[in-house]
């Protein structure tokens, strides 16, 4: 809703690709750290102009805000933002980013201009639902559309939990459902109206196990590693009947790595068999020196989904000798799903979501210090290394068991014609309109 009501220099459209926001064109420079937008000057319903010198300050202001934040690190490279007339701004980066529309087009980075707007909607709420109707290209600096409220309709949203929403899609209340995760997975395979519209977005990003308290057993960093060789990721999932999941033993996708050579999974010379002996003996070794039995308590979000994955991972640890519990408050876990989408393909998102500045409890300064290092790289090998090293050095600490690419999932009528699933999980509202600019 963000992105329909306040969108960016760029945002992203239905198939995951960015297109033109606010700016109408743009170029990079050759060294590409520089980024040239021309805007599309005009003036707002409330009299005042949108203007490069406009949009600057509400970039900046939108930079303050983000400050601290994953997003704010994702951004550490923007070094400038100036207004270089009326309709162009440069944004200087410390060095290239290949990834920075992507980046710039998210939907934090939207633009507002109070009671003006310069949106692609304007949002109509009536009790429990949202409504957003498509604004006339005229009132958004284009040209007139003959014909426009013959063209479009509204947008209805409602907010409800994932029963409901499949339910309701199973009933025909509802043509499409956002938001489906792998704790509610279960949940899309209900009600014969909701058989062949199940669409899953082969999304990267992180989903795994936080070390929440790396206490008693978990209080070494070789006992974490245990935890995580135990668990057999294929067939963890299995379950889900999910085509195409990609499993992962690391933090950073292999394939996104970038390193000069290519990174293997953990342990890859090893059997699950000879993995699980040796996690057992650590085990064993932790149990004879305490006198006491490994146990770890795990937090999940509710839903079948999780009720799965609870089980599969029980019965891994069962298999080295620790007992897992499942608990409702993250106090008292031990362990607690990450599920997060990427918002850009580098490394530098999978890092930055560790930062210590965000979380203390699955960080390392020693990895955050390689990846301010790599924001002043000469050039893309030696930020890549930079990175890598990084990687290698949260790995170490095991604080954050991977498992592998996170799950999202929608149910979409066969007549909704502006959804395409894409790595991002992002489904833009505006196209939904059928406006056809």
């Amino acid at each position: 809703m963000r992105a329909a009501l306040s969108p960016g220099l760029v945002r992203i459209d239905s198939r995951g690709e960015v297109v033109p926001g606010v700016a109408e064109r743009w170029i990079v420079t050759d060294d590409g750290a520089s980024y040239i937008f021309r805007i599309n000057e005009f003036d707002l319903s409330d009299g005042t102009r949108l203007t490069a010198q406009v949009v600057r300050d509400a970039l900046q202001r939108r930079l303050r805000q983000l400050d601290g934040t994953t997003l704010g690190f994702d951004l550490a490279k923007i070094r400038d933002i100036r207004a270089m007339t009326g309709r162009v701004i440069e944004i200087r980066l410390t060095s290239p980013m290949p990834d920075f529309l992507q980046l710039l087009a998210q939907p934090e980075l939207g633009i507002g201009f109070g009671e003006g707007g310069a949106g692609l909607m304007t949002l109509v709420t009536a009790g429990d639902v949202m409504a957003l109707r498509p604004l006339p290209p005229e009132r958004r600096g284009l040209p007139e559309q003959p014909g426009w409220e013959d063209i479009v309709r509204e947008v209805r949203l409602h907010a409800v939990d994932a029963e409901r929403a499949a339910d309701g899609f199973s009933q025909g209340d509802f043509d499409l459902v956002l938001g489906g995760r792998l704790a509610n997975l279960p949940l899309a395979n209900t009600g014969p109206l909701s058989r062949g519209n199940v669409r899953l977005d082969a999304a990267i990003g992180l989903l795994g196990l936080d070390v929440h308290n790396p206490r008693g057993f978990l209080a070494t960093s070789a006992n974490r590693e245990a935890l995580a060789m135990a668990i057999d990721r294929t067939d963890l999932m299995a379950p889900f009947n999910i085509g195409g999941w990609i499993p992962s033993t690391r933090i950073v996708p292999v394939a996104l790595s970038g390193a000069q050579e290519t990174p293997e999974e953990r342990w890859a010379a090893l059997t699950l068999e000879q993995r699980r002996g040796e996690a057992s003996q650590r085990v064993a070794r932790w149990r004879s020196q305490s006198g006491q039995e490994a146990q770890v308590a795990i937090h999940l979000p509710p839903g079948p989904g999780s009720d799965l994955l609870f089980e599969g991972l029980a019965d891994d640890l069962a298999a080295i000798g620790v007992s897992a519990t499942r608990v409702e408050t993250l106090s008292a876990a031990d362990l607690a799903l990450r599920d997060r989408v990427a918002r850009y393909a580098s490394p530098r998102w999978f890092l930055n979501q560790f930062n210590c500045g965000i979380r203390q409890a699955q960080c390392s300064e020693d990895a955050d210090y390689l990846v301010s290092l790599a924001l002043d790289a000469r050039d893309g090998t030696e930020e890549a290394s930079y990175l890598h090293e990084a990687e290698n050095t949260l790995l170490a600490t095991n604080l954050y068991i991977p498992l592998g690419a996170p799950i999202r999932w929608s149910l979409v009528r066969a007549d909704i014609d502006a959804f395409s699933e894409n790595p991002w999980n992002i489904h833009p509202l505006f196209p939904l309109s059928r406006a056809p600019i």
